[in-house]
């Protein structure tokens, strides 16, 4: 298929959105030409020194208000990767497979940790940093801020 000038117009506008979003893919089918976009995203690691609890009231609906995990006050050294996207946490590709990673793990940057789910869409969440997995401070299936800590790495550690 030739590209023509219109599509790249919109290609890019899409790349745009893309980004602006932090999505990792994008796909869209309009008058039979199919576009799909896929960006990886590099995920910001932080140390991070103070933990901020957030409180939400419980709703008339009767649903309980969702449990945030506690970050460990001693995180001083550690690399902490945080979700990029409100969404889902996955620690496996699939119900039925392994997880990505386990504590005490070797990982090296760039490796994928996990999945955060927003929108249908699956985000696969990397490493920032070679190190050992030393907590996973979030549950598969729940709920994830933006921001909110999902591993802590020892850079230090070796293999």
């Amino acid at each position: 298929m030739l590209l023509q000038p219109e599509h790249a117009a919109h290609i890019q506008q899409l790349a745009d959105l893309l980004k602006r979003n932090h999505l990792t893919e994008l796909e869209i089918e309009r008058s039979g030409v199919r576009i799909r976009l896929r960006h990886e995203p590099t995920v910001r690691a932080t140390t991070t020194h103070t933990v901020e609890t957030v409180q939400h009231p419980s709703t008339s609906s009767g649903t309980a208000p969702v449990a945030q995990a506690h970050q460990p006050a001693d995180t001083d050294g550690l690399v902490t990767i945080t979700s990029p996207i409100v969404g889902t946490f996955y620690r496996s590709p699939s119900p039925d497979a392994d997880p990505y990673v386990e504590e005490g793990d070797y990982v090296r940057k760039g490796q994928v940790l996990c999945i955060v789910e927003a929108m249908k869409l699956m985000n696969e969440i990397e490493s920032e940093a070679d190190g050992r997995i030393t907590k996973i401070l979030a549950e598969s299936t729940k709920p994830v801020e933006y921001g909110q800590p999902l591993f802590l790495i020892d850079p230090g550690a070796t293999p």
